[in-house]
């Protein structure tokens, strides 16, 4: 039927809606419906219909194959049921054991009924999801996740979804979603990937990681110098002080004058460090911390003491020449 000819028929399309789980079109005094295999149901009993034999049971063997049952009616009359599969990408497994090694717990929000969530959920190996759920369902989950502290990141494409990337710590559209999924979210993903998520933490916590390691560094390093050349400087004042000049450091002024090459020198050599970033890797945030406060707070505080006793000694044979 073409459509010129619908429009002379004065059809009333019924959209779709995540509410009704349905949509179809009034037409020639018939009322056709697709939709969730439930949602029909319900719809052609309110109509004083009956299912016919075996319409739940295989609706729940396509659910329990990880498929979705797209049901079509004609008023009170269930037509029959269509087998959708979503193919789930490859590594998508991997990729979200990525996400779980971050210590990033992923769950998956969709329409689909319970079964089918279930059975998509242990294909792609997230650790949750939710089934069934309303635009008003993920906005709620969200809400109680960051009510508990959470950090909660969203990524999604429909308009559906539009509210709950926008109340989304992090909200990541896909670009091939719709205007108003774009609008709600913080970011596009050009590619269109919501595993993309894993790059775009990798990238915030390197950042974190990388800022956080050098202010590490530079306090340990700052502490450490005070504690090399104070004896050294008041040794001459306070004679008690020479026995902490640890490193034989031979004047205060030289003393000094080392600290501040030194810290002349340390600022060169973590520009690049600064600009190529701290290396990240995919483990929990206090492996992460421990990791880095033993290499850059513990090198912090070690560092200076050899680098200020070199510069003295040059600063030294320098004067004596």
């Amino acid at each position: 039927m073409r459509g010129r000819e619908i429009s002379e028929r004065e059809a009333n399309f019924i959209p779709f809606s995540a509410y009704t789980r349905m949509s179809g079109v009034d037409i020639d005094g018939r009322m056709l419906r697709k939709g969730a295999s439930g949602s029909i149901a319900n719809f052609v009993k309110d109509l004083g219909g009956a299912l016919p034999a075996g319409y739940e049971e295989q609706s729940d063997k396509i659910a329990r194959a990880g498929g979705t049952p797209l049901a079509v009616a004609d008023g009170p009359r269930a037509l029959g049921i269509i087998y959708l599969k979503d193919i789930v990408k490859g590594g998508m497994k991997e990729r979200i054991g990525q996400l779980r090694a971050m210590g990033i717990r992923s769950v998956m929000i969709t329409g689909d009924n319970p079964l089918t969530a279930a059975a998509i959920a242990g294909e792609a190996g997230v650790d949750d999801f939710l089934a069934q759920a309303t635009p008003a369902d993920k906005l709620a989950y969200i809400k109680r996740e960051q009510a508990e502290g959470r950090l909660v990141a969203m990524a999604g494409d429909g308009t559906n979804d539009a509210p709950a990337l926008a109340q989304a710590d992090v909200g990541l559209a896909m670009n091939t979603g719709t205007m108003a999924a774009k609008e709600a979210g913080n970011m596009v993903d050009l590619d269109s990937n919501p595993t993309k998520l894993i790059e775009v933490v990798a990238i915030g916590k390197q950042l974190l990681i990388t800022r956080g390691s050098l202010t590490t560094f530079s306090i340990a390093n700052d502490v450490a110098k005070y504690f090399a050349i104070i004896p050294a400087m008041f040794m001459v004042t306070y004679p008690a002080l020479r026995q902490f000049n640890i490193m034989h450091l031979h004047t205060a002024e030289s003393a000094v004058l080392s600290a501040v090459i030194f810290n002349a020198l340390i600022i060169i050599v973590l520009v690049p460090l600064a600009l190529r970033g701290v290396k990240y890797r995919p483990v929990g945030a206090a492996a992460l911390l421990r990791r880095n406060l033993l290499i850059y707070g513990v090198g912090g505080m070690i560092v200076p003491f050899p680098g200020i006793w070199l510069i003295d000694q040059i600063l030294s044979l320098l004067h004596l020449a």
